[in-house]
């Protein structure tokens, strides 16, 4: 037999293999993973526009000559990555917008894409999910005009507000992830790193960014606090509960997807009565019986978190929404032990357990066990904030960057 018909051979067989173990998706993800490397579309993944980057040892910023009277209406600029139908991240830049507008200031959303998609359809997009927003949509490839202020949503863009240096305007960032956490120690990670060093004035989402920015950069920032949508996130059923829920993204490593798998194939094993829900993406499979419930709508969600006893909320670049509303919800979440985290989030019931699967797994176990208080003492203990505080501190930064100091904080 010649050496080519033994590897053909050897191939069906592997074949032959594969499909009796893993079914026809097992085979179509394989015939996906070698093309997928042999394409090199794993650049996609991180794709920049090397003409937009920066470097903060290098940057000479221009900004206006004069300021405006304060109480003049303002034109502001919005870099973001084009969105997608239910994003967390663009929902809360959006409410910012949302907040602008409504007090009189004129918006224009510029979307980066260096995959230069369709503008008009991106923006079909951005009118169905966020119709609130009343902003003018334009493409940073057109280039930015001279407004009066911008306000960047992420490194990328930041890097792309940098590199325009000689726009006279005033330039803000608003961080709702220390981002070089999304990437391994390498160029993306100082790439992004670098951004806290342009010297834009910065407004954190929530208090843990601004004490990280403070320590790592000097950086003091603006807080704009975490708001909870009361109307939808609220206690419905008092009762007793069962079961644990956990967010499933596998493609956003910051909600730690391994890590809550390991920790509930661990709860399964320790607990095999307690039902295990799931949510956040339908083709997510998991070596343990759980109910998956795809992506969710809002109300859905707070639906079934009144079914839930205890809930694993992580998110390693930043505190999330999830421990919030899950509390709202009467739900106990379950947390990765965090220094930054710890200090911002002081809500009693959460209960914090060391990054393992059988640190989580335990906190989970001891909850759904009875070491828990009354679904109605959990939601009452979430305070109340409304998006609208948050509002009010990104508009008022925005405001004296451009307008200067109010008279009375000079």
């Amino acid at each position: 037999m010649s050496p080519d018909l033994r590897r053909l051979n050897a191939r069906r067989r592997e074949a032959v293999r594969l499909l009796r173990d893993s079914g026809v998706r097992g085979i179509a993800q394989r015939a996906a993973r070698v093309a997928y490397r042999r394409l090199g579309a794993s650049e996609l993944e991180t794709q920049i526009d090397l003409d937009y980057m920066a470097d903060s040892r290098d940057l000479r910023l221009t900004v206006p000559g004069k300021r405006p009277d304060r109480g003049t209406p303002l034109t502001v600029g919005w870099i973001c990555s084009p969105p997608g139908a239910g994003s967390g991240g663009h929902t809360t830049f959006f409410r910012m917008i949302e907040g602008m507008e409504a007090a009189g200031h004129t918006c224009v959303l510029y979307l980066y894409d260096p995959f230069r998609g369709d503008l008009a359809r991106h923006e079909r997009v951005i009118r169905q999910y966020w119709p609130g927003v009343r902003a003018e949509v334009r493409s940073v490839a057109d280039g930015l005009a001279p407004l009066d202020a911008y306000v960047a949503s992420a490194w990328e863009t930041a890097h792309v507000l940098a590199a325009r240096a000689d726009l006279p305007t005033r330039r803000l960032y608003f961080v709702q992830d220390f981002e070089p956490f999304f990437y391994p120690r390498g160029s993306h990670y100082v790439l992004a790193e670098d951004t806290y060093r342009f010297g834009f004035r910065s407004i954190t989402v929530g208090p843990m960014l601004a004490n990280l920015l403070r320590d790592r950069f000097g950086v003091t920032a603006a807080v704009a606090n975490f708001g909870i949508d009361t109307n939808i996130y609220g206690l419905t059923n008092p009762e007793p509960r069962t079961g644990v829920v956990f967010y499933a993204k596998r493609d956003v490593p910051r909600r730690g997807f391994l890590l809550g798998l390991l920790a509930l194939r661990e709860f399964h094993r320790r607990q095999p009565e307690q039902p295990i829900h799931i949510f956040g993406d339908p083709t997510v499979e998991v070596p343990f019986p759980a109910v998956n419930h795809g992506v969710l709508k809002p109300a859905e969600l707070a639906a079934l978190y009144n079914d839930c006893a205890a809930g694993i909320a992580m998110s390693f670049t930043n505190l999330s929404l999830v421990p919030d509303e899950m509390l709202a919800c009467g739900v106990v979440p379950v947390m990765a032990e965090s220094e930054y985290a710890k200090v911002t989030l002081d809500n009693p019931h959460v209960r914090w357990a060391h990054p393992t699967a059988y640190g989580l797994a335990e906190a989970l176990g001891g909850i759904v066990g009875g070491d828990r208080p009354a679904p109605e003492v959990v939601a009452a203990s979430v305070r109340p904030t409304p998006w609208d505080d948050a509002k009010r501190v990104t508009r008022e930064t925005i405001e004296d960057e451009v307008y200067g100091a109010p008279a009375a904080s000079r």
